[in-house]
Parts: C-alpha cells; structure tokens; sequence
C-alpha cells in the first residue's frame, strides 16, 4: 500500500507532502495511500557523519554488537552513517531493510604502535602506505580514514605519523581510486601536512590555528569537529600522568577547541556532524552533537543541517526527492528547537518502511 505524509520541510519552512510507492519518494499524488503523518515537520533522514559501527568501549565487537549499534542508531534517526573506521565487515547489513545506510571508510591506517590496538591496520614502513590506501580505497565506499596524530611515547606528546611526502602520494592514490581520505587529527603539527597533501577532511580538528583555517579554505577542506568526543579530553589526561607534556597538550587543546572550531565556523569551513559514536561515545547521541554545533556559533538551522540535508549532499547521498529513497523523519515539534526534539521523532521511515 502506497503511504503519505505531508508537513513543512526545512530548511525552507515550507509546506511539502511526499507518496511513498515501493519504498521511493513521489511527489505525484496517489489515490488512496494511507496518510501515516500531518501536521509537523518532515526532514531528511539524519546523517552521523563519524560512526563507528563495529567498535566498542572494549574495541572490536561481534556482529550481534554491532547489529544492535545500528538499531539504536535507526532509532536515534540516523539513517545514514559515514563509517570512518571499522575492524569488522558489516556488508551484511547492506542486506537489511531495517538499518542504516552505511557509508564506510574501511579500516583505520596507522604506524605500529601509534594507534589504539586491534582497531586498524598497522603500516609499518610508511613507504608502503600509497599502497594501503589504494587497497581501502578499492575496499571502502569512496573514503580512507588515516590516523594522522597519536601519541609518541619516545617523546611523550602528540606527533605526526607520516611524512609530508608519504601523505601527497597517498592521498594522490585514494583520489586516482575514487576515493576521499579523512584523518584523525588532535594536534596541530599534523595538520599543514595532510591539508597541504589535499585532504579532504579532518576528523576532531582541535588543533587548528587561524593560518591552519586559511589552508582548510584554500584546499576545500571539511571538519567534523565530533564535539561530544572532545569533552572526553579532560579524561584522557587524567589517565596519562606517566606522560605529562601530552597530558598538558590535551588539556589546552579541550580549553581552546570551541573557540578554535568556532573560527573554523566563522571563517567558512564546511562542517558536519560526527559524534565518534563507538569508543567513548555512546550510539545514538547524535542530537547531542547538533546541540554542541550550536555552541561553537552554528544556528539551529545550520546546526540541523550539518546532520541532514548539508551532510547528505556532501556524502553524495539524497535528500527527499522524487525518486528517491523514502528516508525520513517526522516531527510533532520543530527539530530545531532543541536536542530533546530532534532525539524522538515522532516517525522514523526507512527505505519506505515506518519504524
């Protein structure tokens, strides 16, 4: 049976009514489909832009874990993820008509010893890591995660994992495969490298300076600041007195980050929502993150759409369209209004089917 729905959309706050046929979105009426919303608010299916399905508190996770990772994600909302960074294949998922739509960037790339253990793939001679990229480029979904900056124990702080060389020929390699690569990054000395080797995005970002800011510009690079992970930093160096230099650095990088972002934002850095759910982060908190966006200077609007219709569009994926896939939530209450909204909608629809 054909289904309707009819609302005010955003970010234009204008009135819209969708058909829903075999899954797909039209905008061609249809009699008798049975109208399973009216009066709210209809918005794109939300997008978690730096989800880890597959990792846990504890690290790796069985397939059940991270089957349930992606139920609550679905309910959350979320109904497209940007995977960046898994041990584990969910391809299986794919199969599924109840989960979200993941986006993966295959496996995380590291030095030995410079990353948290059994999550990615250690390279131990960074010559070889043009070659690597390749290969998760080939594996992945048009993306590579890069571990740009751990700490290094021989000198107790924050450091690059790569030279500047090594980053221009592997990044060359991903976009030779059709692939975009993305970089964990907390400090600031690898970020000339990575953006100067033409990255495309930089996962956390707490590191960056004004003259970082003008390179992002110049380059197109994305943030995706994962705000709610970075309250995590006070934490961390509490836990890591045998270190205290990197303990120091982390807490002046948590003092200075929403600021920091917040400039990012001002200078016109795109931005999206991530919340590095899997780790620290719990899933499904993905209203949380939107909140946090509205804390570095972003509007509710901007904030939403970091987690919607701009980050659908920068994924390459659609928004509600004729013919696309029915992905979609609606709202009783503006989503806009605050995370205690946007984190129950009142219908959450997937490829056509009401959850």
């Amino acid at each position: 049976m054909a289904l309707h729905v009819r609302g005010r959309g955003l970010p234009d706050e204008q009135p819209v009514e969708y058909w829903i046929v075999d899954g797909a979105i039209s905008l061609e009426q249809v009699d008798g489909a049975e109208t399973v919303f009216s009066d709210g608010w209809i918005i794109p299916g939300l997008v978690d832009a730096h989800c880890h399905v597959g990792i846990g508190p504890g690290g790796r996770v069985d397939a059940a874990e991270a089957l349930r990772q992606a139920e609550i994600e679905r309910r959350a909302g979320v109904l497209l993820i940007r995977d960046a960074g898994a041990p584990i294949d969910t391809r299986g998922f794919d199969d599924r008509d109840d989960l979200p739509r993941i986006i993966r960037a295959g496996q995380h790339l590291a030095r030995a010893k410079r990353y948290i253990p059994g999550l990615g793939l250690d390279v131990d001679d960074e010559s070889r890591l043009p070659e690597a990229v390749a290969a998760q480029a080939r594996a992945g979904d048009g993306w590579v995660k890069l571990v740009g900056d751990w700490i290094d124990r021989s000198v107790g702080d924050l450091a690059p994992l790569w030279s500047d060389d090594v980053l221009k020929s592997a990044i060359a390699a991903a976009h030779a495969n059709g692939a975009r690569v993305t970089a964990h990054v907390f400090g600031e000395d690898a970020l000339p490298g990575l953006i100067n080797a033409g990255i495309d995005c930089i996962e956390h970002g707490t590191g960056i300076t004004d003259d970082i800011i003008e390179l992002m510009l110049a380059n197109g690079t994305a943030l995706v600041p994962t705000l709610i992970n970075i309250d995590n930093f006070p934490g961390i160096a509490d836990s890591a007195a045998k270190y205290p230099t990197y303990a120091a650095h982390m807490r002046a990088l948590y003092a200075t980050c929403r600021s920091r972002i917040g400039a990012a934002r001002e200078a016109g850095v795109p931005i999206y929502a991530g919340t590095d759910a899997g780790g620290m982060i719990a899933h499904g908190r993905i209203a949380d993150e939107v909140a946090a966006l509205t804390g570095v200077g972003l509007s509710a609007a901007d904030a939403l759409g970091a987690a919607c219709w701009d980050a659908r569009r920068w994924l390459g994926a659609p928004v509600l369209e004729h013919g696309a896939s029915a992905d979609l939530l609606c709202f009783a209450e503006d989503p806009r209004t605050g995370p205690q909204v946007l984190r129950q909608p009142d219908l959450v629809m997937l490829r056509g089917r009401v959850h």
